[in-house]
């Protein structure tokens, strides 16, 4: 099955109000997919009811072929995140936030797998420190070490980035594609970073109230619609959204 991430007419209405519309994707295996848009375009409910935390009005999310209605424990068992607002308990240190997570996914071998990603991210000095004493960049290390613990087929990543200078930044990135690329791994992230977004995505999917609007190769998709830079893009489906679902 080619397919990690199957989702077909999606929808999730608050009372009249659509967060999201309609909204139809896939994201294959060895894949890095951008979904992009400005704040309140649909990016985090979207990833919220592919986690199961959020029910879709209606519609299908399918992971590996497995329905996260009908089928949510198998079909999460092979998926992992790493989100801004979603941080680790700060009264735990980094091993013991680890050890627990991987409990949680039955992850065998744990021990060795915690200090493969220990290494792997740059955390053994901080093994035994309190999430919480850590910096924000520190934290971000281990909310993608968490993310990675039991080898997801699925990963979300939701601005994993954010909070790391621009080496640390490209080291992630750099992880990220080899784990992707090595392990078939099929992966949604969102930024607002767009030279992140052309620099790491295989293609992007731009949200605007709810709807997709455009998709596409990043690093074309500015000149297909009349713009220099997808920094560009990104402004216009922001302001003029409209403008560019007529072309």
């Amino acid at each position: 099955m080619n397919k990690v991430l199957s989702v077909d007419s999606l929808h999730k209405f608050y009372g009249a109000k659509a967060a999201v519309s309609g909204i139809s994707f896939e994201v294959a295996r060895n894949e890095i997919v951008g979904l992009l848009g400005p704040n309140g375009a649909g990016k985090t409910t979207t990833i919220n009811m592919i986690l199961g935390v959020l029910e879709p009005t209606t519609g299908t999310i399918r992971i590996e072929g497995r329905d996260v209605t009908t089928d949510r424990s198998r079909a999460l068992a092979c998926t992992n995140f790493t989100a801004v607002y979603a941080t680790l308990p700060g009264n735990l240190t980094v091993y013991q936030n680890l050890r627990f997570l991987g409990m949680i996914y039955d992850v065998k071998q744990l021990s060795s797998r915690i200090e493969e990603l220990l290494a792997q991210f740059d955390l053994k000095v901080f093994r035994n420190v309190k999430c919480g004493l850590l910096s924000s960049g520190e934290q971000t290390r281990v909310q993608l070490a968490k993310a990675l613990i039991n080898r997801p087929h699925l990963l979300l990543l939701d601005e994993p980035t954010a909070s790391l200078d621009p080496s640390a930044a490209r080291e992630i990135r750099a992880t990220i594609r080899a784990f992707t690329m090595r392990d078939g791994v099929g992966v949604l992230w969102t930024s607002h970073n767009m030279y992140e977004v052309q620099d790491v995505c295989d293609r992007a999917l731009f949200l605007s109230h709810g709807k997709i609007l455009l998709e596409g190769d990043p690093k074309t998709l500015p000149q297909e619609h009349g713009k220099t830079s997808l920094e560009e893009l990104f402004i216009t489906i922001a302001r003029e959204p409209l403008t560019l679902g007529a072309e």
